[in-house]
């Protein structure tokens, strides 16, 4: 080997190594993490977040060899977990598991503080259709008939959320406005327990994604009557639309993230989002994902995460200004 071209080598070489080495870093910065990473969630354990955060936590766990911890702190329509992370040190060690609720509480002012300018997205996880799920003693078969229904017993019936100012209670008045009926509202710390009180029959119906119900729709202990997507999903392929059932247009769906708190070093947030992201849409994941009815999002950059949530803030705020909706 002549010297030019050794010395080409050994530049090729360096380069090729350096290369490397911004990569290993881009994915796991300096000695981080050097402790447990904590993921706070602000609704109950079993709801169809609650079950996405701790499949995000366990790709960060199984790349990085560390513990990740989910941490449920319901309450407040989830308020009290965004509060928590909101005060927390941007260290890259607590960090926020949101629904689009994060969103509402923003609107509606729930939240003391913007909620924009407080947390940094980082990475999307999945999103979810709802099913509109009764108690099979409910003498209804059809959103139809349960419009039909509803009307005759004006405030008789009620419907359980995820809380105050939650996607599935904003869902629930969007639904009876249009629908024409009066339908109590009771909110609970998350989806699960609203399922739950489904089941016994302390209340009628809820909106549920298949995450958290699929078992007890497969089982007969829930009725599914109609999906709020644009069309029907794969998991219960038999099951309309809320929109071709008698609420022409009505879609409702609820997608998943995780945050930082602001000034949390990019470095970090950049590692989080390729370890995460790139375990969410790996083959076996989708399969898992799609078998559950969720969608999985492909895989993009925390800028680009940002992007989105910024044009969804500014859209759900004209909703909500032209509903002249209010929750107190």
């Amino acid at each position: 080997m002549n010297s030019n071209a050794g010395r080409s080598f050994r530049i090729a070489f360096v380069a090729v190594a350096c290369l490397a080495t911004a990569a290993h870093a881009q994915e796991k910065p300096g000695d981080y993490p050097k402790k447990p990473i904590r993921i706070v969630v602000g609704i109950a354990p079993g709801g169809g977040l609650d079950t996405m955060s701790r499949l995000g936590a366990q790709k960060l766990s199984e790349r990085w060899g560390k513990s990740v911890i989910v941490d449920n702190r319901p309450g407040g329509g989830t308020v009290i977990g965004m509060d928590l992370v909101a005060q927390a040190l941007p260290d890259g060690y607590t960090l926020l598991s949101a629904s689009d609720t994060l969103m509402l509480n923003g609107v509606l002012k729930r939240a003391q503080y913007d909620v924009r300018k407080t947390f940094v997205p980082i990475v999307q996880l999945t999103t979810q259709p709802y099913v509109l799920v009764v108690n099979p003693s409910l003498p209804v078969r059809s959103i139809r008939e349960l419009i039909a229904l509803a009307k005759s017993k004006p405030g008789a019936l009620s419907y359980g959320s995820q809380g105050l100012g939650t996607t599935g209670h904003i869902g629930w008045e969007r639904f009876k406005f249009t629908a024409g009926v009066d339908i109590l509202h009771v909110p609970y710390k998350g989806a699960a327990p609203a399922v739950i009180d489904v089941l016994s029959g302390q209340i009628q119906m809820t909106f549920s994604n298949t995450v958290t119900s699929g078992v007890h729709l497969k089982s007969g202990k829930l009725r599914g009557l109609a999906i709020t997507s644009s069309r029907r999903g794969q998991v219960f392929p038999d099951m309309p639309t809320v929109s071709e059932s008698g609420v022409p247009g009505f879609e409702l769906s609820n997608s998943y993230g995780y945050f930082a708190p602001a000034g949390t070093p990019r470095g970090i947030i950049r590692a989080i989002n390729a370890v995460v992201g790139q375990g969410m849409n790996s083959p076996e994941t989708v399969r898992l994902l799609t078998a559950d009815g969720s969608e999985p999002i492909p895989q993009a950059t925390p800028e680009e995460f940002k992007a989105r949530f910024d044009r969804a803030y500014a859209e759900l705020e004209k909703l909500i200004r032209a509903a002249n909706i209010r929750i107190n």
